[in-house]
């Protein structure tokens, strides 16, 4: 197993929560890390008919059956089970890490957590690999382009596996689309559903454009609206909003959206090898949403906040990402080879509007080295995953 480093946080909630569950996309490796990080606790998935069965008939004894707390897999597959975890938690000791609950489902899983287990439970996200895990397990590629092309799902770099990243993402998208989707959309729109998402990946790293998605797809803005909340609450897509400093009037004020996973991306814009993505229209925009998808992983592996956000004013001067951290760093991200000094332009310029003496600036490049230049960090890709302002 690669190690994940979300493990540590999901051990230091554990140590205060009675309960927490484990959320994500579909294939980020929840089950996995719940079972590695505790590995003395029984584990119970209610995709067994049997367990599911008893669950649902007596939902408070099924948790009484379990003194030492355990692993619930796919627990939204009964609802019930919440509010008997909150039974349970009122009517014994507090016992910190007692149950662990995971779900592919993240809609009824968050929702049914959210309303029943207030104070009571805590969240991790988990997404796909990142940088630093690759790196650690030795599998992170020479070059940026192969890792961006297939992405960072766990099931790619299963060795017991040997699947093929076309093949695995198609299987993926139905499954989401039949498990998730379905839940939520129409069945005579789930066609229209799956057009919708290809057209959202022409969008990725692009200010948010509801209408002009709406005429791609064919639908209304409303429905739009709908369907791009589905997409982020199952962590398909995330936003940047804009940075919300004073810094003038004309600052724009609509999102970004970005893919989390950029394998996910390259094959929903069609792209069939590392070749192709070389090629691409939109090789800028899928480096800069791997970037923004590695700063984002950093964050949520450390149970906070990502607080990233972009700055554009209506002129169209742009700075691609505000990470707003213990320090606040301009963030420029460019497909470069070479760190150049006319790659940090627009971040210099941005610290000079600021006018705040702690901010600093950085250009993440695809460079094997990372440097200091003139007060400017230029970071490697190698070390997007452990940028540490």
């Amino acid at each position: 197993m690669i190690n994940r480093a979300a493990e540590s946080t999901l051990l230091r909630l554990a140590s205060q929560f009675p309960v927490v569950g484990i959320t994500g996309p579909r294939q980020s490796g929840k089950t996995t890390l719940a079972q590695h990080s505790f590995p003395d606790k029984r584990y119970i998935t209610f995709d067994d008919k049997n367990m599911r069965e008893l669950a649902s008939a007596n939902p408070i004894d099924f948790i009484s059956a379990f003194p030492n707390g355990a692993i619930i897999d796919e627990a939204q597959k009964v609802p019930d089970i919440f509010e008997a975890l909150k039974y349970h938690v009122d009517q014994t000791k507090w016992t910190p890490g007692k149950f662990i609950l995971t779900g592919s489902s993240q809609f009824r899983l968050k929702k049914n957590m959210t309303e029943s287990m207030s104070g009571r439970a805590a969240f991790l996200n988990l997404l796909p690999f990142s940088i630093c895990e690759l790196t650690n397990a030795a599998l992170l590629p020479e070059r940026p382009y192969p890792l961006i092309f297939k992405g960072e799902y766990p099931p790619l770099y299963d060795p017991e596996k040997h699947f093929i990243p076309h093949d695995w993402f198609e299987s993926y998208i139905d499954t989401y689309l039949d498990r998730d989707v379905k839940e939520l959309v129409k069945p005579d729109n789930l066609s229209t559903f799956r057009k919708f998402i290809q057209v959202c990946a022409v969008h990725s790293g692009q200010l948010l454009s509801k209408e002009s998605i709406a005429r791609d797809v064919g639908v209304s803005s409303p429905t739009i609206a709908s369907w791009l909340s589905i997409l982020e609450t199952s962590f398909i897509i995330h936003f940047l909003e804009p940075d919300s400093n004073n810094l003038g009037k004309t600052v724009v004020k609509t999102p970004k959206l970005y893919f989390v996973d950029t394998g996910l991306l390259c094959h929903l814009l069609r792209l069939e090898s590392v070749e192709d993505l070389l090629l691409s229209r939109h090789k800028g925009a899928v480096v800069e949403t791997f970037a923004v998808s590695e700063l984002m992983k950093q964050r949520m592996n450390q149970g906070r906040k990502p607080n990233l956000t972009f700055f554009r004013d209506k002129n169209g001067f742009e700075v691609d990402t505000i990470a707003d951290w213990k320090h606040t760093f301009a963030i420029e991200i460019k497909s470069a080879n070479e760190p150049e000094s006319k790659l940090s332009s627009n971040t210099r310029k941005y610290l000079e509007l600021r006018q705040d003496e702690n901010a600093r600036n950085a250009v993440f490049y695809l460079g094997g080295d990372s440097m200091t230049i003139n007060n400017t960090a230029y970071v490697s890709w190698k070390d997007w995953g452990s940028f540490i302002p």
